[in-house]
């Protein structure tokens, strides 16, 4: 902590962000979230105006549990409990060597990462926090002299303009933005399938989920709630929660209980089920068992029963596990995908938005060669650049409205509002040469189910070595936006894109060259609109396997 003496004139002289002021223009974008209520209330203090001895880290920092304040973004809240379970990515988003506050080169300027369309950027903040009575009004740890959960806060409320603009999201997006990895999501429950169908995807659903949480200690499992019910009407209305374990028990007569500790990210339990503290499940264990595991809950925990869980929440994220070595891992088989590549692309109006496959203009989109050299469990995943801030937060919060009682995913109004529907198909080529609108009519060897508001969507395959082509595609023609591919794969591979082809060529593609050699004719021609032709001529180079490979 600062010294008494010089102490006023060594804060005038601390770091101040330019970019990220301590004042409303960093607070709130708009002010049409409930955030707003609060304007005008809200200070901004350091964090040796807080508290005696602040700290970045606690002594364990697994121990120490996140909690949500007034701000609305449990979904980055879950998000950053996979700091707590990765060293490597701690580090890399909090990288070592953060001045402490009592260093005598303590200047109050905090430097972490986070990944943005494809890369790890550098975020520079000052250590001013939004206070309410000299409190942290926002997030922060469960032990309040450890401040890396609000810097890191700070630093992603900077990336995205304002604290307002975290007031809702999605978990899958923060946690690709915490660990440059992959997500996914499932919904558990369909509204429109027959009770039979709905009893059957249960059973499918519930078989996956205990398999995903062996995971538990490796990535972060997270399920949120669209709307409230009847068995847990305070959980509140989309509003995500951690799930942190799964225990499995045995009743006297030998059938199973399977129970689930969820976290709330609000710090405190709001569950009103069969197994809240009082309630009539514990009366089918063994009055010590129960007591042991009741014991074991901290501040804001809560167990509930699988068959609970699948009624009353309505769908579940989990992040890839990312290894020590900065690798992902399949949620599906626990192998390590060692090789990735990258490529960005762009759908532009009249040239490559083709739109999806109802479209005739379907084959303009962008098209992608993917090699697959060996036999490879393969995920793709196409992220688009969001339309930057272009709708209100008012509109967003009708959308939710509307949302819940439609009942699809919890995003897809709030995603609608910045980014594109999109798809992701992929086709098998066994031809040097084939018909482009052919191959494209035919069943794709993989692809999404339908265009997705999601700022990302991806695909899980294993495929056979040869070529495929990608075809990254929007649901309305002419929608433009930017994006990333990316390739994750246990084996080795090769992404490239195709270019377009010039108007005037024949609807016919080839395939990238390979290692047999055989005679070729190569013709080059020229169209003059004008009648007048001009000089023309081409070389050819031979290059060698490995650099394409390279490429």
């Amino acid at each position: 902590m600062l010294g008494d003496r010089g102490q006023s004139a060594t804060k005038e002289n601390l770091y101040k962000d330019p970019t990220f002021p301590a004042s409303d223009s960093s607070l709130f974008f708009n002010c049409s979230t409930p955030l707003s209520q609060f304007r005008g209330e809200i200070s901004w203090l350091r964090p040796q105006e807080i508290c005696s001895a602040p700290q970045l880290f606690s002594d364990n920092p697994q121990e120490v549990q996140v909690k949500q304040g007034i701000l609305g973004d449990c979904w980055f809240l879950c998000a950053c409990v996979a700091l707590q379970k990765s060293k490597y990515l701690l580090s890399k988003v909090i990288p070592p060597g953060q001045p402490s506050w009592t260093d005598e080169t303590y200047t109050g300027c905090f430097t972490c990462q986070v990944w943005q369309f494809g890369h790890w950027v550098e975020v520079t903040i000052d250590d001013r926090l939004p206070c309410l009575g000299g409190k942290l009004c926002f997030s922060q740890c469960q032990t309040e002299d450890v401040f890396w959960l609000p810097l890191l806060e700070k630093v992603y409320a900077k990336v995205h303009g304002s604290y307002e603009q975290l007031w809702a999201g999605q978990v899958a997006d923060a946690l690709v933005d915490l660990t440059g990895g992959l997500a996914e999501r499932w919904i558990l429950k369909d509204p429109g399938r027959s009770m039979e169908r709905e009893r059957t995807g249960k059973v499918l659903e519930k078989m996956v989920f205990r398999r995903l949480m062996n995971l538990k200690e490796q990535c972060v499992i997270s399920c949120s709630v669209l709307s409230s019910r009847q068995g847990a009407s305070e959980l509140g209305e989309f509003h995500a929660f951690i799930v942190s374990d799964m225990l499995h028990l045995s009743r006297v007569s030998g059938n199973e209980i399977i129970l689930l500790r969820i976290r709330n990210p609000w710090g405190r339990r709001c569950w009103k089920g069969r197994w809240r503290e009082g309630g009539q499940g514990w009366s089918q264990l063994d009055p010590i068992v129960a007591s042991e595991l009741l014991s074991q809950i901290q501040e804001g925990e809560f167990w509930v029963e699988e068959e609970e869980f699948f009624k009353e929440f309505d769908e579940i994220t989990i992040g890839f596990p990312v290894t020590e070595e900065g690798q992902l891992q399949s949620l599906y088989t626990e192998k390590v995908l060692s090789h990735t590549q990258n490529l960005c692309g762009s759908w532009v109006k009249g040239q490559s938005a083709g739109g999806c496959r109802n479209n005739n203009s379907f084959p303009m989109n962008p098209k992608f060669w993917l090699r697959i050299c060996e036999q490879s469990e393969v995920c793709i995943a196409l992220q688009q650049k969001p339309r930057k801030y272009c709708a209100d937060w008012a509109g967003r919060t009708q959308n939710l409205t509307h949302l819940a009682e439609k009942g699809p995913s919890l995003t897809e109004g709030i995603q609608g509002q910045n980014y594109q529907a999109v798809g992701l198909h992929v086709w098998k080529v066994e031809k040097r040469r084939f018909n482009l609108p052919k191959t494209l009519s035919a069943p794709p060897v993989v692809g999404t189910i339908c265009h997705s508001y999601d700022r990302e969507v991806h695909l899980r395959c294993d495929l056979a070595p040869g070529y495929y082509l990608i075809v990254p595609s929007t649901f309305l023609k002419n929608a433009e936006s930017d994006f990333l591919l990316r390739v994750f794969s246990t084996g080795r591979i090769c992404l490239s894109e195709i270019k377009p082809p010039p108007t005037d060529a024949a609807l016919c593609e080839e395939l990238p060259p390979g290692t047999e050699e055989r005679s070729m004719k190569v013709t080059l021609r020229q169209h003059c609109q004008d009648s007048k032709c001009r000089p023309i001529g081409f070389h050819i180079f031979q290059v060698s396997f490995t650099a394409v490979m390279k490429r």
